[in-house]
């Protein structure tokens, strides 16, 4: 009840600092219309990280090995085969399912449990699919952007989907029934892997556009195997010259 509350009171502090954080409704992309309250909850995400995630993930890596740290992420990518070998058959790809179950098995016998990605070495391809691109092959392949607490980057339409997705995700299971360690494994796996990306985001003019704007297009080429790179420099140059012109 005590983590139920905390998380209400987090919920309702960053709605009520909506307003003053975001651009008026007629200047936002149509695909964020909900810009003030994504902006809030990135800029909650990124407190946490900031103060508890981030130094963990950087304290993992120094003292982890880089063979170790591959096999723990070889670890958890096999786990989630099983999700994607579900939505694979749901999307009418029996083939690749098959193909995904495959390596599964491959890596689950062969490679030590997953740790050792026996089936890339072998020429096995890999997929990589969730209920919410199975929804976008369906028919829904537009929806607004919407940034979850502690998840991160999401729209409406994949956001929900994660949750079912997790009903075969082993980890997230294991989470459910009171067993809390894997995915606080994998959870710092991920952000150390992330670790080499931050100077991009320290050199990013506006770090909410470039997440959003950088998720979005990878998101869509996930889906439609097509996306347009954001123009990032134009974004910083009419912000300049709008900043030159006093306004």
């Amino acid at each position: 009840m005590r983590y139920r509350v905390l998380i209400i009171a987090v919920l309702a502090s960053l709605m009520a600092g909506c307003a003053t954080t975001a651009p008026p409704p007629d200047q936002r992309d149509p695909v964020d219309p909900w810009e003030p309250f994504n902006r809030n909850v990135h800029k909650f995400n990124r407190t946490l990280d900031d103060a508890i995630i981030r130094p963990v993930a950087t304290g993992y890596e120094a003292v982890m090995p880089d063979p170790l740290e591959t096999g723990v992420t070889n670890f958890f990518d096999n786990l989630r085969s099983l999700p994607t070998i579900v939505n694979l058959t749901l999307q009418g790809r029996p083939a690749d399912s098959v193909t995904s179950l495959v390596r599964f098995t491959m890596n689950s016998v062969f490679g030590l449990a997953g740790f050792i990605d026996v089936a890339t070495r072998s020429g096995v391809p890999k997929h990589d699919e969730d209920l919410g691109q199975t929804l976008a092959v369906w028919g829904w392949k537009e929806s607004r952007f919407l940034m979850l607490p502690f998840l991160g980057p999401s729209t409406l339409r994949d956001g929900p989907t994660r949750f079912v997705d997790s009903y075969y995700d082993v980890v997230w299971r294991r989470a459910v029934d009171g067993r809390t360690y894997g995915i606080a494994v994998d959870l710092v796996q991920r952000r150390a892997n992330a670790l080499g990306r931050e100077e991009q985001l320290q050199d990013a003019y506006d770090e909410y556009l470039f997440i959003r704007d950088a998720w979005l297009q990878n998101r869509r080429f996930k889906i439609t195997g097509e996306s347009a790179t954001p123009d990032y420099d134009s974004f910083l140059d009419e912000d300049f010259d709008e900043d030159a012109n006093g306004n």
